[in-house]
């Protein structure tokens, strides 16, 4: 059963190379997230995966703009609440913030200053995983799902 639904989620992620720029791969989701039974499948997976691999997890926090798509799905599925993760001056109120270096520039990351406790188990969502800057930038443990895909 696994394996269809790994299968069902693979089919529906299109490569775009060099997009936005010579020498990246780009991952498109939008057919995954207009075929309800795959992103069910994609779901399903990652909640499988989450509830084996971490007894105890507190909060999901989307990584903006894609884990937007996929993290409150997961969270509700979790039983847990959702955060945001923005970029820069797209949060209300007291925040925290990094830069970063992408494939293909920098970037700046904001947070909430209240969103997460301290002890906090949470889990970093995305949609895929390049050269995986954003996710240090979060600093936080990070299961993007195209761990799950294994692309060639």
């Amino acid at each position: 059963m696994s394996e269809e639904r790994l299968r069902a989620v693979r089919d529906r992620v299109r490569s775009f190379p060099d997009f936005p720029v010579p020498g990246v791969l780009f991952r498109d989701i939008s057919p995954l997230l207009k075929d309800p039974v795959a992103f069910k499948a994609l779901i399903d997976l990652l909640e499988d995966h989450l509830r084996a691999s971490f007894p105890r997890i507190d909060v999901i926090a989307g990584l903006d703009s894609r884990g937007f798509l996929i993290g409150p799905s997961l969270a509700q599925r979790l039983g847990v609440g959702f955060v945001l993760i923005r970029k820069k001056g797209k949060l209300p109120g007291p925040t925290e913030s990094i830069s970063y270096a992408l494939e293909y520039g920098k970037a700046e990351l904001e947070i909430q200053s209240d969103a997460v406790e301290a002890g906090q188990k949470v889990v970093v969502v995305d949609d895929l995983l390049a050269t995986g800057g954003t996710m240090r930038a979060a600093k936080l443990e990070a299961i993007p799902f195209h761990s799950l895909l294994q692309y060639d």
